[in-house]
């Protein structure tokens, strides 16, 4: 299967299958089969490291600690996709 280049920006980036399709327009299906072309586990298992906007434009309201600022969030990111190529 030949993936999209933008989706797999967005999947490597951490974003869920629904924020992908809702970005791009197309179905969340699409989404899922270039996850799975990518052998990347399901987005629910990736463990979310920063509050994501929904298709609203609202941001969730952070639960418990703040929000952590975008440089953390890349730092961590970038940790958790090396932790996932290993």
């Amino acid at each position: 299967m030949k993936v999209r280049a933008d989706i797999a920006a967005l999947i490597r980036a951490g974003h869920t299958n629904a924020s992908i399709a809702h970005r791009l327009g197309c179905h969340p299906d699409t989404v899922a089969k270039a996850r799975r072309a990518l052998r990347l586990p399901p987005a629910d298992l990736l463990g979310r490291l920063y509050a994501e906007a929904v298709p609203t434009g609202k941001v969730r309201a952070p639960v418990g600690r703040l929000p952590l600022s975008p440089s953390q969030q890349r730092a961590n990111r970038e940790r958790l996709l090396a932790a996932l190529r290993d």
